[in-house]
């Protein structure tokens, strides 16, 4: 018996005449109306019992469903909110992707430490459940991305010491009111709420949990009521599923969920869910695919679909024998329903993972190999192969952009410009991701073993290689691949959560944290260099001092942007301030001197320094700001770090930075400090901020508490804590250095501010002038002079690799001068040629050309090995050179069919030659 049953005694269940039952199928508890009725009415348990006729008054379509929900709840006093965007870790730093409505409001809002935007609230919020990936398409009901329509109440207890502890009060309503607007809801949709079943299903999840009902309508969940109302608590007094205990809090919210596609499916009763969806989109993707199926066809898939529910790989152990259970109940052989589905399966997939990729880059997201970008990169490279699989031939840009049309995005040139990209790059991974995959099949293929799921993830991850071109190539070179029907869920579960914060200090001295809360004073005017304080505490560090003051003018590390320096002075102790680091609500000063607690301080900041880092914080301001302007929006900050002789700006974005590009980054920059601008803050409640600004304020981090500081720079606003410069013109110059790529989809902007911008520039002409002066030209020549010596020396070097060749293929040919040894079938040469590696590269291509396994060494400079093999010839090259180098002090590798390296023992050579059959042999055999 749950220890939650209490919690489901509702007065409204009692009022209704509601009795609760226990499910013979699956054990749950659940409440109906029906006495007669035995099980909960979710499959497996039961059947989908709306397909092929009207649940609901009328058919409704996606947009004519949403309306219907949100003007109820408006009608019934909820305040209706826009939607957010699926990236949440644009307002939150626990999560990467909106996953539910409520996550719009984790964690502040949840935990009573910021007002809702509304209380209580009706939204529909796009959402996207990386773990229904290898659901979508088979069970007829899953959608990757979806729309979770909700109406929100956030309550506090009444009977608190301190009412205004939280950031609202008392209750709006609780669970029997959340029932009875779901009922309502159903009867004013046209639903029999006779036949609807309420599943006891507790919630939990970080960190929270509360009693929760699953809504079930004619075989489908259409809304889940979640009554969050706990927290975790070793001496909590409910132990619940995930085998924690939990206590009840101040804080109470109802958190609802309705699924709006599931919603518009039922009063539609189409096959599946993508029909009643995408209309437009399958009938386009059937076409393209060739797909027309007989009236006897499409009589099967509908009976098929009634039983779509036992395909969830959730529910089912083995989604190949739950079709073999549904081929059995349609009287059909399992071959012919696989054949008929899964051309449909995909299809249906490739309509939702468009969809899904629409809202990822609609709301500019971009493609990367980390966080939200390498989620968006792996929908993308799995769509690609869905299409490849049902031969659509429309570009996969194309099919994107319908979905981006329908749900109104104005950005979709770059849209499609990232799924070009993207695929481009796709194509690149696959060419070098597919010699590793052959290896890895002959590997296992020897060995007798399957490929391990293991492998396939990390070729996965490393070559975008997809599972079922892994086991293509593997039936070739005699080797099985057993993929797991949740393959991409567990991809997806590797990438799923935010990388934690290594740099962040977890120990907190306790002593500093009960201190009081230091007054800061550098935004109230940050020109001012100087202060009096009073020292409240100093603890006695390994490398100096900790000290506390009641106020203070010194910044603190954060935000990218370092701390100030300066000194500590009494009349009897100067010290220096060599760091500035934020703990809680306490400033802590890093000193080299103890100027002695209860003592008044006056403290000096290094004024030089202040505003250097000012001109180059706001420089980062300026930078991103251009570089959105030229780039497009979806240019997102990745990470900062404001120096004094240089800063840099890491964005997100999909492509190369060009010089064309860099150079109006550079202009729009310098007009925006000519400009002059002034720079201003203010301190805006934080709903009102996001309801102006977006989520494009949270550029640097995401800053806690109910008001939030913005800085405006022209157009520019971001919430920021540092210190900046009073207007634009005070920055004097900005100049930017260097462009790099730091990771796939991350570019690094490096630029100097003021007068390191004018001392870049110098370093550049100096740089420029040494060029001119050895090429003996002027400057302006310099870039025609040196494309004419690298256009000379370019060809000079490949007339060498030719004569090299045709000297190896000549020496090949002319007789072997080395030793020829019998390696099982092959023939080997074993030859010392004490010359430059690139001819030993030429001189074992020639030999492995003409059919033998050339081992070549040098001499010329250390010890130096190439082993080349010819195809057909089971050596691995890289393992013969392993060996070989290591004789000499030294190490290599590389490829079976071409492998090089060497060592510092230039004396060990010989010996290392000598020993060479005996390795080739032993690898041979190996």
């Amino acid at each position: 018996m749950s220890t939650l049953e209490a919690e489901y005694q509702l007065a409204y269940f009692e009022e209704e005449g509601f009795v609760r039952k226990e499910c013979p199928g699956c054990g749950s508890f659940f409440w109906t109306r029906d006495e007669s009725r035995e099980t909960c009415g979710e499959p497996p348990c039961d059947e989908y019992a709306f397909i092929g006729e009207r649940s609901l008054d009328e058919e409704l379509s996606l947009e004519e469903m949403r309306e219907a929900f949100l003007t109820f709840f408006e009608d019934h006093d909820h305040e209706r909110v826009d939607p957010y965007p699926v990236a949440a870790n644009r307002w939150r730093d626990d999560v990467l992707l909106t996953q539910a409505s409520i996550y719009d409001f984790q964690p502040l809002v949840t935990a009573g430490k910021s007002p809702p935007p509304a209380n209580p609230l009706a939204i529909s919020q796009p959402c996207i459940r990386m773990q229904d990936i290898d659901n979508v398409g088979k069970t007829g009901r899953h959608t990757m991305a979806f729309e979770m329509m909700s109406h929100t109440a956030f309550n506090a207890r009444e009977d608190l010491d301190n009412p205004g502890k939280y950031a609202y009060e008392g209750e709006v309503y609780w669970k029997d009111q959340t029932v009875r607007y779901c009922d309502s809801f159903f009867e004013a949709m046209g639903a029999n709420i006779e036949e609807i079943t309420y599943i006891e299903d507790p919630w939990v999840g970080g960190g929270n949990a509360g009693p929760a009902i699953e809504v079930i309508y004619r075989g489908v969940e259409l809304a889940t009521l979640v009554f969050m109302s706990m927290e975790q608590d070793p001496e909590g007094d409910y132990e619940l599923k995930d085998g924690n205990r939990y206590s009840k809090m101040d804080t109470y919210v109802v958190d609802t969920g309705y699924g709006l596609e599931r919603w518009t499916w039922v009063s539609q009763g189409t096959p599946t869910v993508y029909e009643a969806i995408y209309p437009e989109m399958i009938a386009f993707l059937k076409e393209n695919a060739g797909i027309d199926h007989t009236a006897d066809q499409e009589e099967l898939v509908t009976r098929a679909a009634t039983l779509a529910g036992h395909m969830d790989i959730d529910e089912a152990e083995d989604a190949e024998a739950a079709r073999g259970e549904i081929a059995d109940q349609l009287g059909v052989e399992v071959g012919e329903l696989r054949e008929l589905l899964e051309p449909l399966e995909a299809i249906y997939a490739i309509a939702d993972h468009c969809r899904t990729l629409a809202y990822m880059l609609g709301d500019e997201i971009v493609p990367s190999n980390v966080s939200t970008g390498y989620l968006a990169r792996m929908v993308l490279r799995r769509t690609k192969r869905l299409c490849d699989t049902v031969d659509i031939d429309a570009p996969l840009d194309e099919l994107v952009d319908m979905q981006a049309e329908r749900l109104g995005y104005e950005n979709r040139d770059t849209i499609r410009d990232i799924v070009r990209t993207e695929l481009e790059k796709y194509r690149e991974t696959l060419e070098r991701g597919g010699r590793r995959v052959r290896q890895l099949a002959d590997e296992y293929a020897d060995r007798d073993e399957p490929i391990p799921t293991d492998e396939l993830l990390e070729l996965y991850d490393s070559h975008g290689i997809q599972p079922d071109m892994v086991a293509e190539i593997a039936r070739e070179k005699g080797a099985d691949v057993a993929v797991p029907d949740d393959f991409y869920s567990r991809v997806a579960a590797r990438h799923g959560e935010p990388e934690a914060d290594e740099t962040a200090d977890e120990t907190t001295d306790e002593r500093i944290a009960d201190l009081p809360e230091t007054e800061l004073g550098y935004y109230d005017d940050q020109e001012r260099m100087e202060f009096e304080a009073m020292v409240l505490d100093v603890f006695e560090r390994e490398d100096g001092y900790d000290v506390v003051l009641d106020r203070t003018l010194f910044y603190p590390e954060g935000g990218g942007q370092p701390a100030d320096t300066g000194t500590l002075n009494t009349d009897d102790v100067t010290a220096d301030v060599e760091d500035v680091r934020r703990e809680g609500d306490v400033v802590v000063h890093h000193t080299d001197e103890d100027p002695g607690t209860g003592e008044f301080v006056r403290g000096t900041i290094d004024a030089g320094r202040r505003r250097q880092l000012m001109r180059n914080h706001t420089a980062t301001h300026i930078v991103g700001h251009a570089a959105r302007e030229v780039l497009g929006d979806h240019i997102r900050q990745a990470g900062a770090q404001k120096g004094l002789d240089r800063s840099r700006l890491d964005i997100h974005h999909y492509d190369r930075i060009s010089r064309e590009e860099v150079k109006a980054i550079e202009r729009r920059a310098n007009d925006l400090v000519t400009d002059n601008v002034q720079v201003t803050a203010e301190w805006p409640d934080r709903n009102d901020a996001e309801k102006r600004y977006g989520f494009d304020l949270y550029q640097g981090g995401i800053p806690p508490g109910e008001h939030i500081r913005l800085i405006h720079v022209s157009d520019d606003v971001q919430a920021c804590g540092g210190t900046h410069v009073s207007r634009t013109g005070d920055i004097g110059a900005i100049k930017v250095r260097s462009t790099e790529r730091v990771q796939d989809g991350v570019e690094r902007l490096t630029f100097a501010a003021g007068e390191a911008a004018i001392a870049a520039t110098q370093d550049t002409e100096d740089a420029l002038y040494g060029a001119a002066e050895a090429f003996d030209v002027s400057p302006a020549e310099v870039p025609g002079t040196a494309e004419r010596f690298f256009g000379e020396w370019k060809a000079r070097g490949k007339r060498i690799e030719t004569l090299e060749a045709e000297l190896a293929e000549a020496r090949a040919a002319g007789g072997v001068e080395g030793e020829e040894v019998d390696v099982g079938d092959a023939t080997a040469v074993i030859q010392r040629l004490d010359a430059e590696v690139d001819e030993l590269r030429a001189t074992a291509n020639a030999l492995a050309d003409g059919g033998q396994v050339a081992v070549v060494g040098s001499g010329a400079d250390g010890a130096q090995f190439v082993v080349a093999v010819p195809d057909g010839v089971g050596i691995d090259a890289g393992e013969v050179v392993g060996e070989l180098a290591a004789r000499v002090g030294g190490g290599g590798g590389g490829p079976a069919d071409f492998a090089q390296g060497g060592g510092p023992n230039t004396e060990d050579l010989d010996d290392a030659l000598d020993d060479a059959p005996d390795v080739l042999r032993r690898v041979l055999n190996a």
